[in-house]
């Protein structure tokens, strides 16, 4: 048996190997299940977000194939320092985002940022749904002629809320397995792009001249705003780490995990709607295949891939959230999570006007989320000083009790700054929100303040 010095709990091989599908709570995580390796894959499965594609597909015209893929680099190695510090106390105590944000918000409180990150969870989930039971009803025409993409849509739901129900353990496997399928899915269809409409790519994405101003800096947010959902409760995941990792390779892996991913999706939705003006996944995929078998094998890698992407980033968060504000279990939240997504209309955000909104969208949950990251940092590092008495974090009744007003009224600061320049608005947010935190914290009477470290 080794004691864990950081999160002050032991851990040992024996109860790593007794945590049962599904068996997830909010308390600290003692049953550890992923090693380096595993957590590097289990990230790059489930990064693969057609919302990525459709990122990519937004910046035809403004931005040339070079400037495109620094933009996608950049952003992906910001996300990887953002998800490092903001994972350090799930990874060091074993905790979850919705008691993480407890120091900063209070018990009552972090139901607001709970909430907010829920929402943009759920909405992508029913999105991407509805693009993987759309590939699976193109399969089953071509191959059939059967045709019923709303059946095939309540089937996918169902089988994805299936296996969300498994939790961790599932997810571990889901992804380790289908990590190394995608990216060789992905370095095939970004050749088969490439191959096809090479001419019209050179036309349209390469020879231009594009611009290393504004719209550059907003290209790296909107990948980035991918993201940024996950920078929140990167927590859920870092306290499933089984040993300690300092803060270069925990960066290391998380941008080996999202670069290649990233880049492929971005780069594929920018060349082919580039060339050909089609914004619909489905048929830009489809449209770079010659061959039916071909054909199947990339519908099939589209509908896997909405899989792994939503266990993983689309029904945790929310379902964890669920058990916090109801207390119910993690398999009645995750099959609530599922049913609620059918709620979002993925339908409307599919259409081929619906870029520019689905653009818009992310812009404006990033205004709210990059707030709530800047908070929450600076309530970890400079108000508690990476120390946190864990007892409090459990006390309904403690110090953490009710709402913390000054993370409130920091998160506000914050999302006023962000919608004042809303194209890069995550950026805008995070110093105006982090400093009105500190001076409100360190301004409060010692009485009132929440209490830091042991």
């Amino acid at each position: 048996m080794a004691a864990d010095s950081k999160s002050g709990y032991e851990v040992t091989g024996e109860e790593i190997q007794t945590k049962k599908a599904g068996e997830e709570s909010l308390e600290p995580q003692k049953h550890r299940i992923m090693g380096n390796w595993s957590y590097l894959f289990t990230w790059m499965g489930g990064c693969v977000s057609i919302g990525t594609f459709a990122m990519g597909s937004s910046i035809v015209g403004t931005l040339n194939f070079f400037q495109a893929v620094v933009a996608m680099a950049l952003g992906c190695v910001i996300i990887g320092v953002a998800l490092t510090i903001n994972g350090m106390a799930g990874q060091k105590y074993g905790i979850p985002f919705v008691v993480q944000a407890r120091g900063a918000f209070g018990f009552a409180g972090t139901r607001v940022p709970g909430l907010i990150r829920a929402v943009p969870a759920v909405v992508w989930f029913g999105f991407q749904s509805w693009i993987g039971a759309g590939a699976l009803n193109m399969v089953s025409a071509t191959l059939f002629g059967y045709d019923n993409l709303v059946l095939f849509f309540i089937l996918f739901q169902g089988l994805q809320i299936g296996l969300s129900v498994l939790g961790f353990q599932g997810i571990k496997w889901l992804e380790n397995i289908g990590s190394g399928f995608i990216l060789a899915s992905l370095a095939y269809m970004f050749y088969s792009t490439i191959d096809k409409y090479g001419a019209e790519i050179s036309t349209t994405i390469v020879n231009i001249e594009g611009t290393w101003g504004l719209p550059f800096w907003k290209a790296t947010m909107l990948f980035l705003g991918i993201y940024s959902t996950m920078m929140l409760n990167v927590s859920d995941y870092s306290r499933e780490m089984q040993q300690s990792a300092g803060r270069g390779l925990m960066t290391g892996i998380y941008v080996a995990a999202i670069l290649p991913v990233t880049v492929f999706m971005g780069l594929i939705g920018l060349m082919v709607s580039g060339a050909t003006g089609v914004s619909d996944p489905i048929q830009v995929f489809s449209s770079a295949v010659d061959n039916t078998p071909l054909l199947i094998i990339t519908l099939l890698f589209i509908a896997f891939a909405q899989v792994t992407t939503n266990v993983l980033n689309n029904v945790v968060p929310p379902a964890y959230v669920l058990m916090d504000t109801f207390k119910i279990s993690f398999k009645k939240a995750a099959v609530a999570v599922g049913l609620v997504s059918f709620c979002t209309f993925p339908w409307e955000l599919v259409k081929e006007d619906s870029a520019a909104g689905l653009q818009l969208f992310v812009q404006s949950y990033s205004a709210f989320l990059g707030p709530i990251f800047a908070v929450m940092l600076v309530d970890y590092f400079l108000i508690r000083r990476s120390t946190l008495h864990i007892a409090d974090f459990y006390d309904e009744k403690g110090p953490l009790r009710g709402v913390n007003w000054a993370g409130m009224i920091a998160v506000l600061v914050g999302v006023v700054f962000a919608f004042m320049f809303v194209s890069v608005s995550w950026y805008a947010s995070l110093i105006p929100a982090g400093l009105t935190y500190y001076i409100l914290m360190k301004n409060m009477p010692s009485s009132q303040r929440f209490r830091a470290g042991h």
